[in-house]
C-alpha cells in the first residue's frame, strides 16, 4: 500500500486502502474493518489517516494479517518513496517503492 508520512500523520492512498466487498470474503472484510477502526479518518475515495498514536497498534494488525497468509503482500505492506525516512515502529511492516 503506497504510503507518505506529513506532520506525524501516516497517509495510505485511496487506491491501496482495503475496500469492503457486501458477501465478500470474511477475511478481506475483517481487514477493512480493522484498518477502518483505528484511523482518524476514512473516507470513501479519499486517502487514509493515521495519526502517530496508533502506528504500533497499525504495524501489530498489518503483521497478523501479513502472517495469516490470505491476503497478499502488496495489501498489508507499507510502500513508500524512496527519499521517505521510514518510522522505525512502521518499518516490520514497510518498504520503499
Amino acid at each position: 500500500m503506497r504510503a507518505r508520512i506529513q506532520d506525524d500523520v501516516l497517509y495510505i492512498h485511496a487506491d491501496d486502502v482495503p475496500p469492503y466487498k457486501k458477501g465478500g470474503s470474511v477475511v478481506r472484510n475483517s481487514y477493512f474493518w480493522a484498518m477502518q477502526s483505528i484511523a482518524a479518518r476514512a473516507k470513501r475515495d479519499r486517502e487514509w489517516e493515521y495519526e502517530s498514536e496508533v502506528w504500533f497498534a497499525l504495524r501489530r494488525m498489518l503483521e497478523s494479517f501479513m502472517m495469516s497468509g490470505y491476503l497478499g503482500l502488496t495489501e498489508t505492506q507499507l510502500e513508500f518513496d524512496p527519499d521517505d525516512q521510514i518510522p522505525a515502529v512502521l518499518k516490520p511492516v514497510s518498504t520503499w517503492l
